[in-house]
């Protein structure tokens, strides 16, 4: 599976909320809201997620394995550095 596009939309006076991404794979499947986030330390990369009745935030998309969350977020923090 490869990334072939990622759309990033920048968000200003969100708090940590930095940005709102789209990543496309294999000009096929669409992953909307993923979520570039302010840390401690630096930037990191939420997977879109919902609100459940307990209150607690459930990923409703995830990669299963290390290497494509790794590929993802790169992807994704490349896209919002060269928007800077």
């Amino acid at each position: 599976m490869q990334i072939t596009d990622v759309r990033m939309r920048k968000v200003e006076n969100a708090g940590k909320l930095k940005g709102v991404a789209s990543v496309t794979f294999d000009d096929e499947f669409v992953v909307h809201d993923i979520k570039v986030i302010e840390g401690t330390t630096s930037l990191f990369v939420a997977m879109p997620s919902v609100k459940n009745s307990a209150g607690e935030f459930k990923d409703v998309a995830h990669p299963i394995k290390t290497e494509l969350r790794e590929t993802i977020s790169k992807a994704v923090l490349d896209k919002y550095s060269s928007e800077e």
